[in-house]
């Protein structure tokens, strides 16, 4: 099986790529908004929808005469910040998302690049650990896994706490798991994030309880600050970087448990739990959200679809825990 496979990976810019990389974000946000209100503007006043290819024209225009500046960025990341608005506009007009909204500057912030695959061989490779990039040149990673392919895209990605990350996407073949003849029952919950029906327990980490002294005090020194200082911004940060070791750690705790489920059994039943009604419980809603419970499914169901697994979703109104 041929899937799409994604490699992310720590990026340590030097000072010089930082600023480089300040002024890709900075503009690649400011075509998301002009962008943005152009569509607006042009639906309120005379119904007319935009895309890709009329805004591309816009744009042209715009770097020519009111914005020259806009030109010492990469192009081609213009471009694809246009593409990603058409597909929040689709999942939109889909009911998947909600209308789109403006970028701010000290959100996440990223840029994807389009690797020429005429000089691809030039600019990366991943057994001497090359990756170049436009106006950026050699970037230095943490290689921390082996890839298979050659990408096509890069995104390079700046998260709230300070981090730098590289994103590449591979066409990766992935063989299916050997075939077994054991079947599951898997029961999610608060006490206990996974039980199984052979009886295995997981136990629950509580990383929101684990840091929640340290967040505690990062977010009273936070409401002390002066909006618009340098010194919340740094606070900020700090917040941020407490919330990232809950995220890492979370998504690491998952990831174990659902490969280690995925490899050992062929067939595995969930029940379907209404996550969002849970989340309205004032007493449950920080317990369920610290388990991870849908992020948990959604990393088992695209592992069962690379390795030829079955996942099976039990109604939600069946007695599963009592079976």
């Amino acid at each position: 099986m041929i899937i799409q496979c994604a490699y992310k990976f720590r990026f340590y810019p030097t000072p010089t790529q930082k600023r480089q990389l300040a002024l890709e974000f900075g503009h690649a946000r400011y075509v998301w908004n002009w962008a943005l209100e152009t569509r607006t503007k042009a639906y309120q006043a005379q119904g007319e929808s935009s895309n890709t290819i009329s805004l591309s024209r816009q744009l042209t225009a715009l770097k020519k005469t009111q914005c020259p500046w806009l030109s010492e960025a990469t192009a081609s990341c213009h471009t694809q910040k246009l593409r990603d608005q058409d597909t929040a506009f689709r999942n939109f007009f889909a009911g998947r998302a909600k209308y789109p909204r403006f970028k701010k500057r000290h959100h996440t912030q990223s840029v994807r690049y389009q690797l020429d695959q005429r000089h691809v061989a030039k600019n990366f490779n991943a057994e001497s650990k090359l990756l170049k990039l436009p106006k950026l040149g050699r970037v230095k990673l943490r290689w921390s896994r082996g890839i298979e392919g050659i990408p096509k895209m890069v995104t390079v990605s700046q998260a709230p706490a300070g981090r730098y990350f590289v994103s590449l996407t591979c066409e990766v073949e992935i063989l299916p798991l050997p075939v077994r003849r054991n079947a599951i029952g898997v029961d999610v919950g608060v006490k206990d994030v996974v039980i199984t029906s052979e009886g295995w327990k997981s136990g629950a980490p509580k990383y929101t309880y684990h840091y929640a002294r340290q967040l505690k005090m990062a977010q009273r020194r936070l409401s002390k600050k002066c909006k618009g200082s340098h010194r919340r911004r740094r606070q900020q940060v700090r917040v941020a970087r407490i919330h990232a070791r809950i995220k890492d750690s979370r998504r690491d705790f998952l990831h174990q448990i659902s490969s280690t489920l995925i490899h050992e059994n062929p067939v595995i039943c969930l029940e379907d739990l209404n996550i969002q009604g849970m989340l309205r419980n004032r007493r449950l809603s920080k317990a369920v959200a610290d388990c991870g419970l849908y992020e948990l499914r959604r990393q088992m169901e695209y592992k069962a679809a690379w390795y030829g697994r079955d996942v099976l979703i039990a109604d939600r109104w069946a007695p599963t825990s009592k079976t």
